[in-house]
């Protein structure tokens, strides 16, 4: 619907286009000339002098004409003399059909002057001369030709079926870009309709990680091709307006003027929109090498490939912050080159800046350091459980600057790279359920570790728990006589985070074991004893006293 108002929109403008066109007498439509804006060839340059001799173009019915020089502070000035002169002659020698047009030019102290009908246009120095593509020896009359040429041409223009006839092909144009314009978002919408979903195509083999990467690549490659979808229909629409307005004489000349007003705007767009591109682009290509990684760790053992997996994601994210950060320091310098910024001298001084700011920012660049240095030992990754200093939790996120866990409160604590020392690491590559099992002293110590280990070992075999535990469980045996009795100690390997979930099952499967094999856990008790005792002699009375005893018992 909403293409579908657009074209008639168009259509119904370009039709009163043509009928206007067609029925405006020629006289009225001679009338109206339009100014055109000063535009300069030579690049604006922050560093120019005032004084510099630049050079600008004279303009016809939006078609260049000749160029003329002069110092970059007069040219403008020149420029609308020059343009408002050649306006009032045209008006003129449009007005009257019958008008021959009449171009003499005398040579005043080697100066060109020129007149057209007997009014004045412009006096052409030597080095406004040098500026034409001319023969010098033939100068007059290609000068003289060219005029004569322009002036016919933009009376030729004005003709009612020169109007109708440009008037179709502007309809034409208009139907073409909507045509475009509908094919692409046609194929667009049967593109997403033929794209399987990221979670439906990922096999449930696949590793959380890996299921991760891959939306996350899904995402970006989306989010890329949106974002040239758009480029594409706005270059489209402006590409086809742009060239609808110069096929008549009457807006000929916003050809130039919309270039003139929305030049730095548009060149900040382009390198805007192309910087933001490169970034997703870049994700989208960090994403695939990372995925890529991951997959071919099948042929490595199950210890390696997770870990892999880990410090593959780690990397990921910390590369895409490096690739942000050159992609943004990039597009910003091309950003000040598009608008005529002499970037050397700022980029001289961005040094000296960056060593003061360097030294007052001592505590960023150790931070800096420091977590590179964290990420190419591989010191802990994204997903791993360490604990440093008095806090510890989920490593959440990391860059080169911060590290933040999540606690088992559910706390995010973020800290500095460089106040990171000592740091242990519980799930590097494999961790361990480290257990103390208290038997009480007067129960049979060889049938409670035989009891242990039987549960360790079955507990081993089962298909749930198999792959968590990576290796035989150990019975250390009796560690030492503590206050409850005697301490057994077992040791089980797992899979990195697993082994809180591997010794809450075990100990729920040995007390149930326990219990059947008649085997009690101590569990501290406390006895309390009451008793009268008589007053001292200090009373006077022979009154018993109670006392309270208590006694701890196991």
């Amino acid at each position: 619907m909403r293409l579908k108002s657009v074209a008639i929109t168009v259509i119904s403008m370009g039709l009163a286009q043509a009928i206007t066109i067609g029925i405006v007498p020629k006289v009225t439509a001679q009338n109206i000339v339009f100014p055109l804006p000063n535009l300069q060839t030579s690049p604006l340059k922050v560093n120019d002098s005032e004084n510099e001799i630049v050079t600008g173009w004279v303009y016809l019915d939006g078609k260049p004409l000749f160029q003329v020089t002069s110092t970059k502070e007069n040219l403008p000035n020149r420029l609308d003399i020059i343009q408002n002169s050649l306006a009032k002659i045209q008006t003129n020698y449009l007005r009257n059909p019958k008008t021959e047009l009449d171009v003499s030019i005398k040579t005043v102290n080697g100066s060109k002057e020129i007149n057209i009908n007997g009014q004045y246009l412009v006096t052409l120095s030597e080095q406004d001369m040098r500026a034409q593509n001319f023969n010098t020896d033939s100068f007059e009359k290609e000068i003289q030709g060219l005029l004569e040429q322009r002036f016919q041409t933009a009376k030729q223009e004005r003709q009612p079926s020169f109007l109708v006839r440009q008037g179709i092909i502007s309809l034409a144009t208009g139907a073409g870009i909507i045509f475009i314009s509908w094919g692409i978002c046609y194929l667009r919408g049967r593109s997403k309709e033929n794209q399987p979903h990221p979670v439906n195509a990922i096999a449930t083999t696949t590793q959380p990680i890996t299921s991760e990467l891959h939306q996350k690549q899904h995402q970006n490659s989306q989010e890329v091709k949106r974002r040239l979808f758009q480029f594409a229909q706005v270059g489209i629409w402006g590409s086809g307006g742009y060239f609808i307005l110069g096929l008549l004489p009457y807006t000929r000349w916003l050809q130039i003027a919309i270039p003139a007003v929305a030049q730095i705007p548009l060149r900040l767009g382009i390198v805007g929109l192309l910087t933001y591109v490169g970034v997703r682009f870049s994700y989208v290509l960090i994403d695939r090498f990372t995925s890529a990684l991951i997959k071919s760790s099948s042929l490595l053992t199950p210890e390696t490939a997770e870990r892999l997996q880990l410090r593959a994601s780690t990397v990921s994210g910390v590369t895409k912050s490096i690739v942000t950060i050159v992609w943004t320091g990039v597009g910003t310098i091309v950003a000040l080159t598009a608008v005529g910024i002499n970037v050397i001298p700022l980029l001289a001084g961005a040094s000296l800046v960056g060593v003061a700011v360097s030294l007052a920012a001592q505590s960023l660049i150790k931070d800096a350091i420091n977590g590179f240095l964290i990420v190419l030992e591989d010191q802990y990754a994204l997903g791993d459980v360490i604990a440093v200093g008095n806090v510890g939790g989920l490593v959440e996120n990391m860059n080169l600057r911060i590290t933040q866990l999540r606690d088992a409160e559910g706390r995010l604590i973020t800290i500095p790279n460089s106040e990171i020392k000592v740091v242990a690491n519980l799930s590097s590559r494999w961790s361990r359920a480290d257990l103390s099992i208290p038997i009480a002293y007067e129960e049979d110590i060889d049938q409670a570790l035989a009891v242990i280990k039987k549960v360790a070992f079955d507990m081993k075999q089962d298909p749930a728990w198999k792959y968590r535990i990576v290796d035989n469980p150990e019975v250390l045996g009796v560690d030492h006589f503590g206050d409850r009795g005697l301490m057994v100690r077992v040791w089980i390997k797992t899979q990195p985070l697993k082994q809180w979930d591997v010794a809450r099952e075990f100990r729920r499967r040995l007390k149930i074991a326990l219990d059947i094999g008649g085997i009690k856990i101590p569990v501290a008790q406390q006895t309390i004893w009451l008793h009268d005792a008589p007053l001292s002699k200090d009373h006077g009375e022979n009154k018993p006293e109670r006392s309270l005893h208590m006694e701890n018992k196991q």
